[in-house]
């Protein structure tokens, strides 16, 4: 027997499942039975009594789960971290484990009433006593830990449970003697099993299977080089040999039922203080403001779901409701993150959503100089298609040229200092870039009820992607849409690809244009050579545009187009001289619409005016869209999708593709202007012409009477 070594246990007098609060109760209630659950209960008690002293707390009535010591609190030294428990159902237990610590003159520290935290079930110590391993995401939380940290003094490592089965960090995690560790790792995030890989040699990591995982093996009980466990695979007590290790298994069936076996039942009372071992905790906190329509917007929603599917954890301070259909709501969430560099991670999707620091904790926007023209220093703040703000000398500037993917630079102009959104490409020297997340915001204005419900007209068919859609009732929003934005004076973009032109498109566009509906043209090389092509010889790709069939020697076509528009200089000079009279292209010279051609290595010719410099073509895309209130994209992913990197949020986009991963991976983007419609893009032209039209005879009839 090891005299230095106590343990905490309870008799399973009142043991049962009466309730349920974790995976393993379900379908349980009342299904355990009595004389089992105290036969196996002994044999564990027995089994460690041989080894350690174990101490015995009085069972009570009304908390059945009290059998589980191992949340009575969290023990180092003379001092104890009672806990918390999360659960209304086990919170009666807290008074009796209090009463316990006290008259073992142990000195009891109470966490804040509503900070949930589960004992050594959620906090254990490496048996080295090095550190403190803590858990949430389930029982515990994340802002527990550095009460722990403090009131221990002990360096505290977060770890986050992902799920629901190991709810508790001893479910799925056993610090071994001489500093083994017996743990599922996927039963956590990515950052804790990096934190784990990072502190445990590999040679002393005893990974489990879920097959001994869901058999409680890591809820074990250590003493010296003796592993207590329910149940083990032949293959774990080989490895846990080899290691040293001797397993001794004890049924403990009837505890499953509640989520619990050998360590669960067990509470270490005994943990030796190491000197020169001293607080330390990771843990960030952070806090933040909402204010705008945040219950009916779904802003609360996403900026909850952001910190928890960070990894971190809230703590909403204030909630000020609007009482009235136009007031706005303001909320104060204190955000919690296990090591700074989640908490950078969670704070950019914060900013996204709208969020800001409170006043009093504002600080200016870290900028670091440009040292090498076309390369921003590490850290840089990557920008987003949200209006963004930066604070510099205490006063917020307005980015200018806001874009997604790019860095924002600042400058001092003869006008004061100016921030602006830059690709890398273009950062010069001399300037500063803005890095981290400090001292930045995106400026959302919250709409009245009725604003929001008009915009939610538009974008009523962009939740999600479906052929499925009726294509006519998204045509016909759209028609409505071309034709507002028309007769107030508006622009619409139009980013075309030569499918247009291969389902019979072509001529709906031309349409289009020639009836004021376009007020810019983004395309490849290809739609305009097959655009001309068709126009000059009634074909596109050599096929027969009228009858389907492939024409002799129509694999040429392209290429004397080609030779055609090269002859003459340029599109422009091909229909001033007389050589091209219809078509795309031919519209758009005739009714000034302005248009951009950005080449790829596949181009033929390529045509005089299509730009080779990429550069140059993405600068004149940039050119054309500023200023459009809705980009109509049309079968063309690689311009579509370069479009929509280069515009900011408030622009409607309508993206029509037959693949629905083009139609996707502009929704991706998280603009709620974004509306995607999978069809044929020859059907969606034709659909929307005929639509226009009866919009046109309907104002006209009006007109009239």
């Amino acid at each position: 027997m090891s005299a230095s070594i106590r343990f905490l246990m309870c008799s399973p007098d009142h043991y049962d499942v009466d309730y349920v609060i974790n995976p393993w109760m379900e379908g349980n209630i009342h299904k355990s039975s009595r004389d089992r659950a105290v036969e196996q209960w002994q044999r564990l008690f027995h089994l460690l009594k041989e080894r350690v002293i174990v101490d015995l707390v009085t069972p009570q009535k009304g908390v059945p789960d009290m059998v589980f010591t191992a949340n009575a609190g969290l023990v180092l030294g003379d001092n104890v971290v009672l806990s918390r428990f999360y659960h209304k159902e086990r919170q009666g237990e807290e008074p009796f484990f209090k009463q316990w610590f006290e008259q073992q003159g142990y000195t009891v520290h109470e966490l804040p009433q509503d900070l949930p935290f589960e004992g050594a079930g959620d906090a254990l110590l490496d048996r080295e006593g090095r550190w403190l391993w803590a858990g949430y995401g389930f029982r515990s939380e994340l802002d527990s830990h550095p009460y722990l940290a403090k009131w221990l003094d002990i360096e505290v490592l977060s770890l986050r449970l992902m799920d629901e089965r190991f709810y508790h960090l001893d479910t799925c995690f056993c610090p071994l003697t001489d500093g083994y560790l017996l743990y599922y790792p996927p039963a956590f995030d990515a950052y804790s099993n990096r934190l784990i890989e990072m502190r445990v040699a590999p040679e002393k990591r005893i990974a489990v299977g879920e097959a001994d995982a869901v058999n409680f093996a890591c809820n074990a009980v250590n003493v010296d080089r003796t592993v207590v466990m329910n149940q083990a695979s032949n293959d774990l007590k080989r490895r846990l040999a080899e290691a040293g290790f001797e397993v001794l298994e004890t049924p403990l069936t009837e505890f499953l039922k509640a989520g619990g076996a050998a360590k669960c039942l067990t509470l270490r009372v005994t943990e030796p203080i190491q000197p020169e071992v001293h607080a330390a905790a990771a843990v960030e906190s952070r806090t933040i403001r909402l204010e705008g329509h945040l219950i009916d917007s779904g802003v609360m929603n996403r900026t909850l779901d952001a910190v928890v599917e960070g990894g971190g954890s809230f703590q909403i301070l204030n909630f000020q409701l609007g009482v009235q259909r136009q007031s706005t709501s303001v909320a104060e969430v204190k955000v919690t993150a296990p090591s700074h560099d989640v908490m950078e991670k969670i704070m950019s999707q914060l900013i996204d959503i709208g969020a800001v620091r409170l006043p009093q904790e504002l600080s200016d926007a870290q900028l670091e100089p440009i040292v090498q023209a076309g390369v921003a220093p590490d850290d840089f703040y990557v920008t987003t298609i949200y209006p963004t703000e930066v604070r510099v000398n205490s006063q917020w500037l307005r980015v200018q040229n806001q874009r997604m993917d790019g860095a924002i630079a600042i400058s001092q102009t003869s006008n004061g200092t100016v921030a602006r959104c830059k690709l890398l490409r273009d950062l010069e020297i001399g300037e500063d870039v803005v890095v981290g997340i400090d001292g930045i915001r995106t400026v959302r204005k919250p709409e009245l009820r009725e604003q929001r419900n008009t915009q939610q007209e538009f974008s009523f068919m962009g939740a999600g992607v479906s052929s499925e859609r009726r294509v006519e009732l998204v045509v016909e929003q759209i028609a409505w849409e071309l034709r507002k934005i028309r007769d107030q004076g508006g622009k619409v973009v139009v980013v075309a690809g030569p499918v247009v032109i291969h389902t019979g498109g072509g001529n709906h566009l031309s349409q289009l244009i020639r009836e004021g509906y376009v007020q810019a043209l983004l395309g490849g090389n290809a739609i305009a050579v097959h655009d001309i092509e068709q126009s000059l010889m009634g074909t596109s790709l050599g096929m027969d545009m009228k009858r389907g069939v492939s024409v002799r020697g129509g694999h040429r076509h392209h290429l004397k187009a080609i030779n055609l528009i090269r002859r003459c200089g340029s599109i422009g000079h091909a229909v001033e001289q007389g050589a091209l009279t219809s078509g795309i292209f031919y519209e758009c010279i005739q009714h000034r619409v302005p248009f951009s051609l950005a080449g790829s290595i596949r181009d033929d010719g390529p045509l005089p005016d299509t730009k080779m410099d990429l550069i140059e073509a993405q600068a004149d895309y940039a050119r054309l869209i500023e200023g459009a209130d809705l980009i109509l994209m049309l079968s063309s992913m690689l311009h579509s999708i370069g479009t929509g990197n280069m515009t900011p949020a408030g622009v409607k986009m309508v993206c029509v593709d037959i693949n629905p991963a083009v139609v996707t991976k502009l929704s991706d983007r998280g603009s709620v202007e974004s509306v995607g419609v999978v069809t044929d893009v020859g059907l969606f032209l034709s659909l929307l012409v005929q639509q226009l039209s009866q919009l046109t005879s309907r104002y006209q009839l009006t007109q009239t009477v």
